[in-house]
């Protein structure tokens, strides 16, 4: 889970949303989790992410990403394939992926 809010985008730019239901800590899954953000975080485009997760299993992760471009090359990227590939057959009970475009974005912040 981030503690850390991704903030001071300026738009527009692209998100994808993963929604996710699968059981507390199946077995590989935190070791592949690592892995793939160090591989998302060298895409060229990448701009941050924000994730967490219920005890009951749902887990919402929003990635960042300046153009589709970017959002592509993550999408392709032939490891995250072969992790996704792995969850459906391991892991995940169901997932979705909404992507949206940003064209407004604010937020606050207590000092």
């Amino acid at each position: 889970m981030t503690q850390k809010l991704v903030s001071g985008l300026e738009p527009p730019y692209y998100t994808a949303v993963f929604t996710s239901l699968r059981p507390d800590d199946p077995e590989g899954y935190a070791e592949t989790a690592a892995r793939m953000r160090e591989r998302v975080a060298a895409v060229p485009g990448f701009l941050g992410y924000e994730s967490a997760r219920t005890p009951g299993g749902l887990g919402i992760t929003v990635a960042y990403f300046r153009d589709l471009e970017a959002l592509d090359a993550w999408r392709l990227d032939a490891a995250h394939t072969a992790a996704k590939q792995y969850g459906r057959e391991h892991w995940y009970e169901a997932y979705s992926v909404h992507i949206g475009k940003v064209e407004r974005s604010y937020g606050f912040e207590r000092e």
